[in-house]
């Protein structure tokens, strides 16, 4: 368990925003960036990372987009088309998931 930058799990400002007011709790990524156990600040709020586990892009649900600060699953994937240049949905694509609680 440590402290990690938080960038390093919400790249963006909109999304260090997010996680700020309750919108965004989790965030896949394409590798694990922390462990169960670390925290991050943003702004003078602690955040714990409460689960880190690897799953399959086709596994995420609408539920899993809303935790990510999306409408539904639809528009988390344009999102991560906007995103990312050339991003192709791929269902069998192992993503970490990385879950946080404000302490």
């Amino acid at each position: 368990m440590g402290e990690i930058d938080p960038d390093t799990l919400l790249p963006s400002p909109r999304m260090r925003d997010q996680a700020r007011e309750g919108e965004v709790t989790q965030v896949h990524r394409g590798d694990r960036y922390a462990e169960e156990g670390d925290t991050f600040n943003i702004d003078g709020e602690t955040f714990e990372v409460v689960d880190v586990r690897e799953r399959k892009l086709g596994d995420m649900t609408d539920e899993d987009a809303r935790r990510e600060g999306a409408r539904d699953l639809e528009h988390y994937r344009e999102i991560l088309d906007r995103a990312h240049e050339n991003f192709e949905w791929d269902d069998d694509s192992d993503v970490v998931l990385h879950r946080f609680e404000a302490q």
